[in-house]
């Protein structure tokens, strides 16, 4: 039987219905028998809304409440405006590449003329995709093509004398970047949020400090945020690694009438061991008109205030190690007693008790005047520049980070006339970081635009964390804690503006890592002045916990980098320490120009503590001791030099400026090892030092010089604990 499709015509019964079945059959198997060897047809995602509250910046803003995130946050009744001035512009980061199809610009009564809608791959580069001289305003819904990742509008000529305002700026479009990872959730289970009404909080709270008053190496990690409202009847005793906080946006939207306390019981007394734990944002009313704050390094007191004095010492008196407070009120006196040293940054007290060897202060009103070498007080009237640490809060019943702004020159705290100034940035667009989270994914959110927000864990992270995107903010809850597995740098941020750090540990790892927190690359330059990256309460760890290594903790490349509190330690004391055991030969090391540090501590790192490099550095208030653990003298030996300065400023540079800095030696395995100095720098007329001092612990060591051969020897002190100074230099 011949096939069906070479009968002869006059063979072909048209009128038969059957035949045509059998036809229709056979050609729809041939076409079925085609289609499964060919490719199937690739499905075409439905253009989506992609700019929705992703990464947005622009060129100007006219006041503190129109501010460009309004543009992209979805509500009509927010709106971005600019400066009343051309050229304008707002840019959105699509977090990554999309295919673009639609742009809808919601004009306010302030619109554009003459406006371009422009696309780039990088933000720097730009292409036209869009163009008119005779824009409409209202609501402008323009047809756009290419891919890109980042849009930005750019007006050229104004409508009217106000400058150029946007209700709401769309980007539609499809992404094909694999599962898009949501912004915002819950916070995990070890954040305790109360509100006034929660039953059992002592309990709780008396819970959590069970666990962890002693665990100075544990993995427990918490976090107490209390909700705005009157707490009544509370000691919340915090623990290593637990961040008790108010969720107000101001101190006083959130009052404990009680106590916040840190005191040393579990340690005899003793508090120099008291590390990594913060108290922010609250309201005390202290029980018997004090309370007490009797920590070390690595707990920060910040947006708190106390409605009574503040001791810093120890139940008895006892040794503490210094500590830091910004952005604070104490009413009362802050009684200092035997804190070793101290900083206070932009805050408000009503008076200060002892010195001991070294208490610093900027732009704070009612601190003692300068006076060292005795009281050893360093004041300064402000601080040229700051911007507050990022916090999570409460807008109604939503959460949000608030993203304090840059300040100049300032005194007293931000919060002192009202609501501070700054920027809402809702959770929804907070990749919210849980313990099992791995590098990639948390690398996929960055890539999406999404800022991180860390709750309380251990991470390990098998590759880099890259921040490429400026204005990106990292923060940490509850001491969350970073391990670089395999020899890997734990994070890396790129040279863009405004990338905040805040809140988090980084823990070196078995593997030796080449460092371990980079801002920036070798050789970058550009101009980052008027939005600078800031590191705040981040804290890096060389062993004590583990076994841990890393050639260089710490490397500032950019440039105008703000440094705001942190501790780089190599482990002393706990496990997986030893000379070579947690070899770490350098802890902070600045390449870039005009980077600020307030609030430096870097200690026992084998050879150099600090390096700069960089010009117009400067440095308000810095404590450093050296290695404890080295086994001789040949150990630390310097070429010609007998050990390594504490605070090395290169000799290529030529302006530098630092006040309140403290090096102390305690070297318990050969006492007899001598330090030739603790402070190193170039002798030139740009370079200066306030207020220095070294001091041996128990004649554990000496120094025979503070700053290259200037200052008396330690030597003459024998075991008694009494600074060498230098009031300035040269």
């Amino acid at each position: 039987m011949p096939a069906v499709g070479l009968l002869p015509p006059s063979t072909v019964q048209p009128h038969r219905p059957v035949r045509r079945g059998v036809v229709a059959a056979v050609v729809l198997a041939l076409a079925a028998a085609l289609l499964a060897v060919l490719p199937a047809p690739r499905a075409t995602a439905a253009p989506t809304l992609l700019s929705q509250g992703k990464p947005v910046t622009a060129s100007s803003t006219e006041n503190g409440g129109t501010p460009a995130s309004a543009a992209v946050d979805g509500d009509n009744g927010t709106r971005w405006s600019s400066a009343f001035s051309d050229p304008q512009w707002i840019r959105v980061d699509l977090g990554a590449p999309a295919e673009l199809s639609q742009v809808e610009l919601r004009w306010e009564t302030a619109y554009g003329t003459a406006y371009r809608i422009e696309t780039s791959q990088n933000g720097t580069d730009w292409s036209t995709a869009y163009s008119t001289t005779t824009g409409t305003g209202g609501t402008e819904t323009l047809n756009v093509s290419g891919t890109a990742r980042y849009v930005r509008v750019l007006g050229t000529t104004r409508a009217t004398g106000y400058g150029y305002s946007l209700w709401e700026f769309k980007v539609y479009g499809t992404q094909d970047g694999g599962p898009v990872i949501p912004g915002g959730g819950d916070l995990g289970p070890n954040v305790h949020i109360f509100d006034p009404s929660t039953p059992g909080i002592q309990a709780k709270l008396d819970q959590v400090f069970q666990q962890q008053e002693s665990a100075q190496f544990g993995n427990g990690r918490h976090a107490f945020l209390f909700k705005p409202g009157t707490y009544n009847n509370l000691n919340a005793q915090i623990g290593f690694y637990t961040q008790i906080a108010g969720l107000g946006l101001r101190p006083g939207d959130t009052t404990i009438n009680g106590d916040v306390t840190v005191d040393a019981g579990w340690f005899n007394g003793n508090a120099t061991q008291n590390f990594w734990r913060g108290a922010e944002g609250l309201t005390l009313n202290p029980v018997n008109g004090t309370n007490r704050w009797a920590v070390s390094q690595a707990s920060a007191f910040r947006r708190m205030h106390v409605k009574g004095g503040l001791n810093l010492a120890p139940n008895g008196y006892g040794w503490a190690s210094g500590g830091y407070i910004a952005d604070s009120r104490i009413d009362g006196q802050v009684g200092n007693y035997s804190q070793q040293q101290w900083y206070t940054r932009e805050s408000s007290i009503g008076g200060w008790s002892n010195s001991v060897w070294n208490q610093t202060f900027s732009g704070v009103e009612g601190a003692p005047a300068t006076s060292f070498p005795e009281p050893r007080y360093t004041t300064l009237d402000t601080t040229p520049i700051s911007r507050e640490k990022p916090y999570l809060y409460l807008d109604g019943g939503e959460y949000k980070v608030f993203a304090p702004a840059r300040r100049t020159n300032a005194r007293g705290t931000s919060w002192a006339n009202g609501t501070p100034q700054g920027q809402s940035i809702p959770l929804n667009q907070f990749y919210v970081v849980k313990p099992g989270a791995s590098a990639a994914t948390i690398n996929q959110a960055l890539a999406q635009g999404l800022h991180l927000l860390f709750t309380p864990g251990v991470y390990h992270v098998d590759r880099t964390i890259n921040v490429d995107r400026a204005n990106t903010i990292v923060l940490g809850l509850g001491l969350a804690t970073i391990v670089p597995d395999n020899g890997v740098t734990a994070m890396k941020v790129a040279d863009v503006d405004g990338v905040r750090l805040a809140g988090f540990l980084i823990d070196a790892g078995p593997v030796n890592s080449p460092t371990l927190l980079e801002i920036g690359r070798q050789g970058d330059s550009a101009d980052h002045a008027a939005n600078p990256t800031t590191v705040q309460d981040v804290y890096i760890r060389i062993g004590g916990a583990h076994v841990g290594k890393a050639t260089t903790s710490m490397v500032v490349h950019s440039d105008d980098v703000i440094i705001d509190h942190t501790w780089v330690w190599r482990a002393d004391h706990g496990e997986g320490w030893g000379w070579e055991t947690n070899r770490a030969d350098y802890g902070v090391r600045v390449n870039g120009d005009d980077v600020l540090a307030t609030g430096l501590f870097v200690e026992h790192f084998n050879k150099y503590d600090v390096e700069w490099y960089g010009e117009r550095g400067r440095t308000i208030f810095y404590q450093n001791e050296k290695a404890y653990d080295a086994p001789n003298q040949a150990a630390i030996q310097n070429g010609s030099t007998k050990g390594y300065a504490a605070y090395r400023v290169d000799d290529s540079v030529n302006t530098h400026e630092a006040w309140g800095l403290g090096s102390y030696c305690n070297y318990n395995v050969d006492p007899t090892i001598v330090q030739d100095h603790g402070f190193k720098a170039p002798v030139k007329p740009g370079v200066k030092f306030h207020s220095l001092l070294v001091v041996s612990l128990g004649g554990m060591g000496h120094y025979n010089h503070v700053i290259n051969d200037t200052g008396a020897s330690t030597i003459p002190a024998g075991t008694s604990t009494v600074p060498s100074t230098v009031v300035s230099f040269p």
